[in-house]
């Protein structure tokens, strides 16, 4: 009893000491000095690196602490992050994939920890979750895969999978009203606006001098983007391609969210951003985010199906091609233009590829392994058959590593997220929801469509942006009065038809 006092009185002394008084006091004057003098000690007898970690871990603790009472905070800290990761990459080597995957599994715990006193997982109940475990069970099942050569390959490639679809269950639990999912996407396009600025500062004002470092330091990695005698922009992220895709699918999106009855400024503030984009893409001189603008908007207006949408698109695809087809000497232009050509050499080797992996991809259901292609392969199996192998596609490398049944779970996930996005769409009638929901829709389709002729779908922060697409897909019709009433008057007719067949039994 005595004991059980003491603990009391000194949480409470404790909590007036740092919450209350923030550490402004004795204790605090004595914490600072005791950690500067351990600081110095330790970078004395380790080195910078390591004080630079005890710092860091110290400076966590209150951000920890904020994530656990907001889980919100901690997605958005891992978008900031997910946005940084390949700028961070370029000047240091940091742990910033181990980072995000103890800060998501952090975040999940906490919603363990919250359902011990709410006990409430219908968040989790979806169709979109199914498939996801099932994906998930059937990535577990690819460790005892006989034709992986390397169980550690399959690890690393299972905790990156499982550290990005963790998101979507996070994010279904934190999005719990319709402000919280606009914040979120405000900040997902406030980050991607961001990265264009800076892209189209490496155009019009140049490179600095450490990002000049590093592309010198690979010569595969210059000859990829200095070409036709000018270094194509890359921004904050790995290579041109990395850029131009996500600047393409968040321009579209800012485009339609532009058509809903927002304030003027909001509208001019999202055409100014996706024109941001859009140039930074075409500076970046890829070809494939080129060819996914008409095939974005060619799904707004099947999604609409209204005369002037169908009027407005059609003038704008005209006009896009007439741009796309004529001779130009720009070279920045030249390069989006050959996207269009059917005689271009790289759209062929990819094709040649594919036409020599098919025939194992159908005598092989289960592929070779997790991991067996790629970086993974070439880390951990560097001697392997498909160490070298060339996917250049999210969907063939998902072939090859599990299989024409793991390619078929695969297409049924992404298939059963856009179904599921144009079901709501058709069905929401409150008109914000209903522009978020076609917004979503057209950002998921061109990823899916990308997937063939990139692997895109996995790269930071693309993978990040499309779980939370997935879980805004679940959570907005939520929070439209139509459809909820509509939904309540589908089960109360559900219910009385029980009732009348159960009367007709008696």
């Amino acid at each position: 009893m005595a004991s059980s006092e003491f603990v009391n009185d000194f949480s409470k002394w404790l909590r007036h000491k740092v919450v209350l008084q923030k550490l402004n006091n004795p204790l605090g004057y004595i914490f600072i000095v005791l950690f500067s003098v351990m600081l110095g000690l330790v970078i004395g007898m380790t080195g910078i690196k390591t004080g630079a970690i005890m710092l860091g871990g110290l400076m966590a603790l209150p951000v920890l602490f904020l994530i656990l009472a907001d889980l919100q905070i901690g997605l958005i800290l891992i978008l900031i992050v997910a946005f940084l990761t390949n700028l961070l990459a370029k000047i240091g080597d940091y742990p910033v994939g181990i980072a995000l995957d103890a800060l998501a599994y952090f975040m999940l715990f906490a919603i363990f920890i919250r359902q011990i006193k709410e006990r409430n997982w219908e968040f989790v109940n979806n169709p979109i979750s199914f498939f996801i475990i099932i994906w998930i069970c059937y990535s577990m099942i690819m460790a005892l895969n006989p034709e992986a050569e390397s169980i550690k390959a399959w690890l690393y490639s299972v905790r990156a999978m499982a550290g990005l679809i963790i998101i979507f269950f996070i994010a279904l639990y934190a999005f719990n009203s319709l402000e919280r999912i606009k914040l979120m996407f405000k900040v997902i396009l406030f980050l991607s606006f961001l990265a264009a600025l800076y892209g189209l500062k490496q155009e019009w004002i140049g490179f600095e001098d450490w990002e000049m470092a590093w592309l010198r330091a690979n010569e595969r990695r210059w000859l990829l983007i200095v070409q036709w005698g000018r270094v194509r922009v890359f921004s904050i992220f790995s290579d041109p391609t990395t850029m131009g895709i996500p600047m393409v699918y968040m321009s579209v999106f800012s485009i339609i969210l532009a058509t809903a009855p927002i304030k003027i400024w909001k509208r001019v503030a999202l055409i100014v951003a996706a024109c941001a984009m859009l140039l930074c893409m075409g500076y970046g001189g890829s070809r494939t985010p080129v060819v996914l603008i008409p095939i974005g908007f060619m799904f707004y207006v099947l999604l609409t199906l209204q005369r002037k949408i169908l009027m407005v698109s059609g003038i704008g695809f005209l006009l896009f091609f007439v741009i796309m087809l004529k001779d130009s000497s720009n070279p920045v232009l030249y390069r989006l233009q050959s996207a269009f050509r059917s005689n271009d050499a790289s759209v062929q080797v990819r094709l040649d590829n594919q036409r020599l992996i098919q025939p194992y991809i159908r005598t092989h259901p289960f592929g070779s392994g997790l991991g067996s292609t790629g970086i993974m392969a070439q880390r951990f199996s560097p001697n392997s058959k498909f160490a070298n192998f060339a996917h250049d596609s999210g969907f063939v490398r998902v072939a090859v590593e599990m299989g024409w049944i793991g390619l078929l779970i695969y297409m049924a996930l992404l298939f059963k997220i856009l179904q599921t996005g144009v079901y709501y769409y058709l069905r929401v009638r409150d008109p914000v929801i209903k522009t978020m929901y076609l917004a979503i829709n057209c950002l998921i389709f061109i990823l899916i469509v990308a997937s063939y002729p990139q692997e895109i779908i996995i790269l930071l922060p693309t993978s990040i942006i499309f779980y939370i697409c997935a879980a805004a897909i679940i959570r907005l019709k939520d929070f439209d009065p139509a459809f909820k009433a509509l939904q309540e008057g589908s089960l109360r007719g559900k219910e009385m038809i029980k009732v009348e067949e159960e009367e007709i039994r008696v």
